[in-house]
């Protein structure tokens, strides 16, 4: 029954390994700058050193408030070692209205806003929630469209730290 469970959580962790797409790109260094909750710009650039999860979202997107919790547990449990959320809204939604909607939901990790584009500095957009990892370096190397859970970001981050 051990192997049996065994099996069961390496098969879990396998498919969840291979939500996260690998980017087959020249990897660039990326950053810019969009405003926070407080009206502040904030640089992507802050963060280096660390992993970037860059998760774009919005509040009336049913998948991105289930992956919430999950975004929320990853940040407070990697924020102050290896990783960080950066969470973008994607929406045109008043400032307060989101600041209201960011505590009911205690996201505990910066973000940013910007209204929908044709083409985010990080590429298109096609559908939310679209998650991001972003390097220590600064360089792009995962996309996932959908949801994502902390358990796949942790096994990616482990799988590029460990190769």
């Amino acid at each position: 029954m051990l192997v049996a469970s065994r099996f069961a959580s390496l098969i879990r962790i396998g498919a969840a390994t291979l939500l996260l797409f690998p980017l087959v790109i020249k990897a660039e260094t990326i950053d810019f700058s969009l405003p926070d909750l407080k009206g502040v710009e904030r640089k992507l650039s802050e963060f280096r050193g660390k992993w970037v999860v860059l998760n774009y979202w919005a509040t009336w997107c049913p998948p991105c408030l289930k992956e919430i919790p999950e975004l929320v547990e990853f940040h407070e449990q990697h924020q102050d070692k290896n990783a960080v959320v950066v969470g973008v809204d994607f929406e045109d939604i008043p400032r307060d209205e989101l600041v209201e909607f960011t505590e009911s939901y205690f996201m505990s990790y910066p973000i940013l806003m910007t209204k929908p584009t044709a083409k985010t500095p990080v590429g298109v957009i096609s559908g939310l929630p679209t998650t991001f990892l972003i390097s220590p370096e600064g360089k792009l190397v995962a996309r996932q469209s959908g949801p994502v859970t902390a358990e796949m970001i942790e096994e990616f981050i482990n799988q590029q730290s460990n190769p």
